[in-house]
């Protein structure tokens, strides 16, 4: 990034990391700060369908023209400095790049893995934002919590605000320390400075009051299902409202929030059947959707789940935390599962689809 002029210093950043939920709570982000008339650039992955979803621009993804002009450039970098970048370090560096060229107000940027030595922790942060500390990626991260919140909280920089979303008060102190020790400009802990209230369920998500260390909003609308999204919308305002540094409209943030979409997070993509896709990968993800299932579909006669794993999975640890019968992260309620498809993803990690059936069978689960 030094040779490529620091790019990723010409601009403001709202810096995103966590378990879960950091893909949404920079949407949700993005949106707000859009509504107030900036320029807003967006770093996220994993992509769905097409890589150019991982970097956008006021909801615009980037061309297939300029990104192959921004990876070019950054090849012919490597190439110059002698340098082998990782294939993520290569994204990341291409977004940066192409932000800066766009001029853009502020960027949302999402954390890939960790935080502490990912490839976007280049950037400089204003608003430090985390989401949730859950076991994941534990042969990276460490095999604990504790473990993985320090390496999460190495995102935060000096005279950024701190808006944490963690609210376990043994791993809140951990964020709350690196805090201190690298001047971080304040700290927004999540019930005492902001936070979602009074959830109820709406046709096609959720209705829910909301506040901030400067304002409450009362029956805000986000057209996202499932109850843990509550949660993101409230770091994500609490992030904008960081990040501008004034309290945003009523008027604003109900515009805002009721425009965002979430591809892959309990989307309905058909009717009678209805099909709902959900891209859960930890445990944590499994326990939320399987709540989501039974709150927000709880008229459903039958339930079928069809599901492909990758390896460092447990299928049956997966299926156990999504029925509600194995994860003690389970925010409460779990759909009743009539049958489990399995299927082998379309990757070189995928798991046999066999070993998802044995372990559906394992739990006393139809499988054919």
């Amino acid at each position: 990034m030094n040779a490529s002029g620091d790019p990723q210093l010409s601009y403001p950043v709202v810096h995103v990391t966590g378990t879960n939920g950091k893909g949404t709570t920079s949407r949700i982000c993005a949106a707000l700060l859009r509504a107030q008339g900036l320029r807003v650039g967006v770093y996220t992955s994993p992509h769905l369908e097409t890589i150019n979803e991982r970097m956008a621009i006021d909801g615009r993804p980037i061309g297939d023209g300029e990104l192959a002009t921004q990876l070019g450039a950054v090849a012919e970098l490597e190439v110059f400095l002698g340098e082998q970048l990782s294939w993520f370090e290569s994204v990341t560096a291409s977004a940066y790049r192409w932000f800066a060229d766009e001029a853009i107000d502020a960027a949302v940027v999402e954390v890939g893995l960790g935080g502490r030595f990912d490839a976007t922790n280049v950037a400089m942060a204003s608003v430090a934002a985390v989401t949730n500390v859950s076991l994941d990626h534990t042969e990276i991260l460490g095999s604990t919590r504790e473990q993985i919140a320090s390496e999460k909280a190495g995102i935060i920089k000096p005279s950024s605000v701190l808006v944490l979303g963690e609210d376990d008060p043994a791993l809140a102190g951990i964020f709350e320390a690196e805090a201190r020790e690298v001047g971080a400009a304040a700290l927004w802990r999540r019930h005492e400075d902001f936070g979602a209230e009074d959830l109820r369920v709406a046709v096609g998500g959720r209705v829910m009051d909301l506040f901030t260390p400067a304002c409450r909003y009362e029956d805000v609308f986000l057209p996202i299902r499932g109850a843990h999204q509550a949660d993101n919308a409230a770091v994500a305002l609490a992030a904008a409202q960081a990040f501008t540094g004034t309290p945003l409209s009523e008027g604003l943030v109900a515009e805002a929030l009721a425009s965002v979409t979430a591809p892959g997070r309990m989307e309905v993509m058909h009717r009678n059947p209805t099909v709902v896709l959900d891209g859960a990968h930890n445990l944590a993800g499994a326990a939320s959707a399987g709540a989501a299932l039974a709150e927000d579909f709880s008229g459903a006669a039958r339930v079928i789940v069809v599901m492909g794993c990758l390896r460092g999975r447990e299928p049956a640890e997966m299926l156990g935390a999504l029925t509600g019968a194995t994860s003690s992260d389970s925010p409460g309620g779990a759909p009743k599962i009539e049958q489990v498809i399995a299927c082998t993803p379309p990757s070189p990690r995928a798991i046999p689809a066999e070993e998802v059936t044995r372990a559906a069978r394992s739990l006393g689960l139809s499988a054919p």
